[in-house]
């Protein structure tokens, strides 16, 4: 058995099942697989710091999934425990905390881990959690909780940029998933494909008068929709090799809408 011990220790052992673990950490056991290298870090480095964190591989079929655990946290102020994570203010105390860079955006947001949101109660969510974190709130406070708000208020402002659109929400899934896209990766995109993007920049470019530009930019905006729905669909299956690809086109086409409003602004 592999023990770290300690009142904020991940224990770490092997179930009944082979190459499969539990972790058991803030009194929640997750049945897991870590990689070897994640496994043999945290057991040679001793107890992990408070608010520090590993990535588990689990794997059902061939779904892969991460989970992130987080060991107990408590108020830099007061010492409460944090029973939620991330917290934004000390239940007890109320002090602003240490910005999570462990959470992820749909964790920060209070959202659904899904491709399909609802933008309107995600910028709700948003705009209430700005109010109340932004550093102007805090600018008679220490410098401690003056740092925190600068640092949970730009956390919370790059997790919203990256889920208000498709594109950036579904390369951040993939990202989740161990599946960046990398600069360049997209260039084993279809030929055919390829054509029918650069025929389309070239309508965007050659495009006289504004009907002729937004009737491109309609078009486009079809294409996008149904990349959506494609995409939702893929991840939903785990089938994320397909979205990949899906995401790929994606941003070709995000590219030509951008294209289309700045022709546009052109001739208004």
């Amino acid at each position: 058995m592999l023990s770290l011990v300690g009142a904020r220790s991940i224990r770490w052992f092997r179930t009944v099942l082979p190459v499969r673990y539990s972790v058991v950490t803030g009194g929640q056991t997750y049945d897991t697989q870590p990689t070897e290298e994640a496994l043999g870090r945290h057991v040679n480095s001793g107890p992990p710091k408070v608010g520090s964190s590993f990535v588990c591989r689990t794997h059902v079929g061939s779904f892969r999934g991460y989970c992130t655990a987080h060991t107990k946290l408590s108020c830099w102020k007061c010492q409460q425990t944090l029973e939620d994570q991330p917290t934004f203010f000390c239940p007890l105390c109320k002090v602003v905390q240490p910005a999570d860079e462990s959470a992820s955006h749909f964790q920060i947001l209070n959202s659904p881990h899904s491709f399909t949101l609802d933008t309107q109660k995600l910028q709700k969510t948003y705009l209430q959690l700005q109010r109340t974190l932004h550093p102007d709130n805090f600018s008679q406070n220490t410098k401690e909780e003056q740092q925190h708000s600068e640092d949970q208020s730009a956390l919370l402002n790059k997790a919203y940029r990256t889920l208000l659109k498709p594109l950036s929400r579904g390369l951040y899934m993939l990202e989740l998933e161990g599946m960046a896209l990398e600069e360049g990766s997209d260039s084993g995109a279809d030929p055919s494909f390829l054509l029918e993007l650069m025929e389309l920049n070239e309508a965007v470019e050659d495009a006289q008068t504004p009907e002729e530009a937004d009737r491109i930019g309609r078009d486009t905006k079809v294409k996008l929709e149904e990349l959506t729905d494609q995409i939702d669909g893929a991840l939903n299956r785990g089938e994320h090799e397909a979205a990949k690809a899906l995401l790929i086109r994606m941003k070709y086409f995000a590219t030509v809408e951008e294209k289309v409003k700045e022709q546009l602004s052109k001739l208004m």
